[in-house]
């Protein structure tokens, strides 16, 4: 009798087992925060293109701040018009946002005409050509931002009607902000801003008072950074080595010319960090994908290796790799409480501060707090 009932009962509990298996809920993943800015660059939007470059930063912190646990993702389509040098430059949806603000240091504000730029084409662009995340719990988010109008006479165009049905299909908010008062403009961008279920934005032509708030803490966060940027150790294939080592020099390149944008950089980064172990974005640094888990060392190969540590026996490796981290663990402690010191600083020096007219910064930061609240 036992011979027959113990198969029985083993089958049983195995199927019992297989069951909750099968039922219980997959760990939950990471949300995803994804915001493209498709940016006029024709010459009329030099002051504004400007005031991006300085506060890149601050918006990306915004969308750290109002999702931490979120991976973020930020892209760019700089557009003008046909004649012009380019009709459509494209830089994708990254996570590595430091790659994406070199690629803004770049661009200029030149070209330009006559007065419709090719608007549908960058729209078009942004939400049928941008790699967006398909599924998950994401957020998607599109900025435009111009002076002028579409040209709506070009026979190759996919007008922007259509490509706001699109993005309806794809959940993509679509965001019009205007620089300056051309009313031609402003019927279209109203009409894109209520199709795209976002915000019409009016900002001043040269991109308002962009707000730059210079801290105490300042000084003493880019000296952090610059010692965390010091366990950094670079692997994978030669180039992206040489563009790990570029990000780490990258902030003092910023402190030297903008110490408030470089202490908005490091703060980005330290929130991060909590996160994803970062000290540069876009991977190839050895500590931060370990200390995360998401690479062992023993499964990098040799010729991956930096030649400083590829010279050392496999327990020295090890060894070095762990005094790295640990060191990199207690300047992030440090760093994140003078970041908090830096951010209730900045609010406090905000409430004070009289009213002013839209800014670039501002207006993006306010629709951003509000379109990704969850």
């Amino acid at each position: 009798m036992k011979s027959v009932i113990i198969p029985r009962l083993v089958a049983t509990v195995a199927a019992v087992l297989l069951s909750t298996v099968a039922l219980a809920p997959a760990a939950s993943a990471r949300p995803t925060v994804e915001v493209a800015f498709v940016l006029d660059t024709t010459g009329s939007m030099g002051g504004l293109i400007e005031g991006a470059k300085r506060k890149i930063w601050s918006i990306a912190t915004t969308i750290a701040d109002s999702n931490p646990d979120a991976d973020i993702r930020m892209g760019l389509v700089a557009y003008r018009d046909i004649g012009d040098e380019y009709v459509t430059k494209t830089f994708g949806l990254t996570t590595d946002i430091q790659d994406l603000y070199a690629n803004l240091l770049e661009l200029k504000a030149r070209g330009g005409g006559d007065w419709p730029e090719s608007v549908n084409e960058a729209l078009d662009v942004a939400v049928n050509k941008l790699q967006w995340t398909a599924d998950g719990d994401v957020r998607h988010i599109i900025f435009l931002v111009g002076d002028a109008p579409p040209h709506m006479d070009y026979a190759q165009d996919t007008k922007y009607p259509a490509t706001l049905a699109a993005a309806r299909q794809k959940a993509i908010i679509v965001n019009a902000v205007l620089a300056g008062d051309a009313r031609d403009t402003e019927r279209v961008w109203r009409d894109i801003a209520q199709n795209g279920n976002g915000r019409f934005i009016p900002i001043p032509q040269d991109g308002g008072h962009v707000v730059v708030i210079e801290t105490p803490y300042d000084d003493d966060i880019i000296i952090l950074q610059k010692e965390i940027n010091e366990t950094v150790i670079p692997y994978g294939p030669r180039a992206l080595q040489r563009r790990t080592e570029d990000k780490t020099h990258q902030l003092s390149q910023l402190a030297a010319a903008a110490p408030a944008a470089a202490s908005e950089m490091a703060s980005y980064l330290s929130k991060r960090a909590v996160t994803t172990s970062e000290a540069v974005t876009g991977g190839g640094d050895l500590v931060s994908d370990v200390a995360a888990g998401r690479r062992q060392l023993g499964s990098v190969k040799d010729d991956e290796l930096p030649e400083a540590l590829r010279a050392l026996p496999p327990e020295q490796r090890a060894a070095e790799l762990d005094k790295q981290m640990t060191q990199r663990k207690a300047l992030n402690a440090k760093l994140a409480a003078l970041v908090a010191k830096r951010d209730r600083y900045v609010a406090e020096q905000r409430g004070k501060a009289a009213p002013k007219t839209s800014s670039f910064d501002r207006a993006v930061e306010e629709t951003l707090k509000a379109q990704i609240r969850r």
